[in-house]
């Protein structure tokens, strides 16, 4: 699994531990069922989100939830995953995403990418998910053009970005990508009035998406010579740990705005885990002096295959992420980590229950 969100058990609980397990199993199965097994490769804890506010606009109607069989990555349990046009919606914005990006490797030809057979079957793959994501897309009413544009434009920008570039212009496409989806649960919800403050809330997650990747990847990029937005545009790490900060409290004050059946998953996630997500990235912890090379594409498929056979995914109390390499936490193991609201500035005023009230 890959994303910027990434709780662990510990934080949040078992009431929500089972909701946010709820939605990653519902994405996946949504990927498995409408586009085969092999696309559930693409499921990633940001994609999720979409799922989550959705229902958390809605509340759990009827239907929103089945039984799913046993799996390994649950361990061969059974599990309540959510299902529905959110799900559906995550699906379709994890594919065409995906498909995106592996476009983008097979034009750096990264890796084995390098070589012409594996290049070509790379594209088949890519295509097919992106005519898959337009596929679901359109049957919950969201235009995946968007994002197609949006990833069409950040090659030209990136080309044109040089020292001086003001870095917020190189985030700005997936900052348009993310708002669309984020706004559409509105519609999905049929919760009209929440469609403008949830694309303030998706634009500047876009926006941290973008810095925060760039932040982990600065020093690996440096000596792979890989184009970094912070490096090209001679952004500092002070700078962009200031406009991530900024967009943390934007994304605080633009939940404030939207109305929520029961919004503790999202306060919880994209309040207290995102500055979680910010600390990670620019604290002292994520860098090392002799970090691993990640993984090539295909490599990285077949390492989160051996991942997912083994449950380390769901069970290990680390693990090796597949492409990254960076250090992962099983996503139903237990931790030692501090309680969710420690050292919470966000939760005074905020409409949304906190999930450690009272402890």
């Amino acid at each position: 699994m890959f994303g910027i969100v990434r709780p662990c058990s510990h934080r949040l609980g078992e009431s929500l531990k089972a909701q946010w397990m709820a939605h990653l199993c519902g994405l996946c199965l949504a990927l498995r069922r409408d586009h085969g097994q092999f696309a559930r490769i693409v499921t990633n804890y940001d994609g999720l989100l979409i799922s989550v506010l959705t229902e958390a606009q809605a509340g759990a109607v009827s239907g929103s939830r089945r039984t799913a069989g046993p799996c390994a990555l649950r361990g061969m349990r059974t599990a309540s995953v959510a299902q529905g046009e959110g799900a559906r919606l995550a699906a379709a914005v994890s594919l065409v995403l995906a498909s995106a990006k592996v476009r983008d490797h097979v034009a750096d030809q990264d890796g084995l990418l390098a070589r012409r057979p594996v290049a070509a079957a790379a594209r088949r793959v890519a295509a097919s998910w992106g005519r898959a994501g337009e596929h679901s897309g359109s049957a919950v009413g969201f235009d995946t053009g968007v994002l197609v544009d949006a990833v069409d434009r950040q090659v030209g920008i990136e080309t044109l970005a040089g020292p001086g570039t003001p870095v917020l212009m190189v985030t700005e496409p997936t900052e348009t990508a993310t708002a669309a989806a984020f706004a559409h649960t509105a519609v999905l919800a049929g919760r009209p009035g929440n469609a403008e403050p949830l694309a303030e809330a998706g634009r500047l997650f876009g926006r941290l998406a973008h810095l925060l990747d760039a932040v982990e990847d600065r020093e690996a990029d440096a000596r792979s010579g890989a184009w970094n937005p912070l490096t090209a545009t001679g952004t500092s790490l002070a700078e962009a740990r200031r406009l991530a900060d900024d967009a943390l409290h934007g994304i605080r004050l633009a939940l404030r705005e939207a109305e929520f059946t029961d919004g503790t998953l999202v306060h919880l996630l994209l309040a207290h885990e995102l500055r979680r997500s910010v600390d990670r990235a620019f604290g002292p912890g994520e860098h090392h002096p002799h970090p691993q090379k990640s993984r090539g594409l295909l490599p990285g498929c077949g390492m989160f295959l051996l991942l997912c056979c083994s449950c380390q995914m769901c069970c290990a109390s680390e693990y090796e992420g597949p492409w990254s390499r960076k250090k992962r936490e099983g996503c139903c193991n237990d931790c030692d980590c501090d309680c969710p609201c420690d050292g919470c500035d966000g939760c005074d005023g905020c409409d949304c229950c906190c999930p450690c009230d009272g402890c």
